[in-house]
């Protein structure tokens, strides 16, 4: 039987506690999908939004309409008083017939060559003067209907029945919120990033979750003061959680990688050079010079250098060396 000497066998125990103590933590490189996300403040704004006023100066004779009400798109909401511009159309529409039936014994003359075309001529311009005056006090009878020019909800009534409102006096407040619009602005150098069509996400102060919205419209131009571009999307609000005015994060997804290596931040050591990870192989530690790529707020994404199925060391990666054995610890 061999017989150690006391120095091979105080060698022997320092590689034996040598190789007992040195325990560290690794992940198994594999394939995941990474987004370059830039995350920015915004607003939100109505999809629509009028502030109704008349057309024209009248006395307020019905108001059809409650406040916080949702009405269609041509709901009558007020009625101005109408009575001299109906009793003007009735009298035109009596001297219609009128000319109606000199027209057409004129023409029938005109025929038989019984009058002179000029004759005739002057018969049908008054007949087609009364028909254009006809429309004329229409169109000024449709004005004395104030009508929802879209669906949505309406404000607070600022005026009352039997006032005489002016084409300056507000009625109400009309909003539309379904969808929502998301107004915010991205730094310049992301500009070719975004496209109309591309996916954002959003969240106000008053929720937790995520809404997905879509950019719909982009402005042609850089804030030169600024040095940002406006951007507006759109979302469905059907249960109204988002009201014009509120304040949003908004997060936007600007390039996507299916196949992405990622390692925790630690794992990455900087050199003059660039930048290592060390491996475990078979319990040997192996350092490896990568190229990284993106980040994220705890992780780094490797573009070369290591493969996926090797084990990177998280943890006790200062007193790595190579050649060091390890005994590993796999964590996800």
């Amino acid at each position: 039987m061999d017989i150690l000497t006391e120095k091979e066998t105080s060698t022997a125990n320092a590689a034996t506690v040598a190789k007992t103590n040195i325990r560290v933590e690794a992940i198994e490189l594999k394939e995941e999908r990474l987004e370059t996300n830039l995350n920015i403040t915004g607003s939100l704004i109505p999809n629509e939004i009028v502030n109704l006023r008349p057309e024209v100066a009248g006395l307020v004779e019905k108001i059809s309409f409650q406040e916080g009400e949702f009405v269609k798109k041509g709901t009558p909401l007020l009625y101005l008083n109408d009575d001299e511009l109906k009793a003007q159309f009735d009298r035109l529409v009596y001297t219609k017939k009128l000319y109606e039936s000199q027209e057409s014994r004129q023409k029938q003359l005109l025929t038989k060559e019984a009058i002179s075309q000029e004759e005739y001529d002057i018969v049908l311009n008054q007949y087609n003067t009364n028909l254009a005056d006809l429309r004329l006090i229409e169109a000024q009878l449709n004005k004395m209907t104030i009508r929802a020019p879209f669906d949505g909800e309406l404000g607070f009534r600022q005026i009352s029945e039997g006032s005489v409102i002016g084409t300056t006096d507000l009625i109400a407040t009309i909003v539309n919120v379904n969808p929502i619009k998301i107004e915010f602005s991205i730094p310049e150098r992301y500009s070719n990033d975004i496209k109309a069509g591309s996916v954002i996400y959003f969240r106000s102060n008053v929720g937790i979750s995520e809404a997905e919205g879509k950019v719909y419209a982009i402005e042609p131009n850089i804030d030169a003061a600024t040095r940002t571009l406006k951007i507006r999307a759109k979302s469905a609000n059907n249960e109204k959680k988002f009201l014009p005015g509120m304040f949003v994060r908004v997060r936007l997804v600007l390039k996507e990688v299916e196949d992405a290596i990622l390692v925790p931040s630690e794992s990455v050591i900087p050199e003059l050079e660039g930048y290592k990870v060390f491996i475990s192989n078979d319990g040997i530690v192996e350092s490896r010079k990568v190229v990284i790529g993106q980040r994220t707020d705890t992780r780094v994404q490797l573009l070369d250098g290591v493969k996926p199925g090797e084990l990177v060391l998280t943890t006790g990666v200062l007193q790595a060396r190579d050649g060091m054995p390890v005994e590993v610890n796999l964590t996800n």
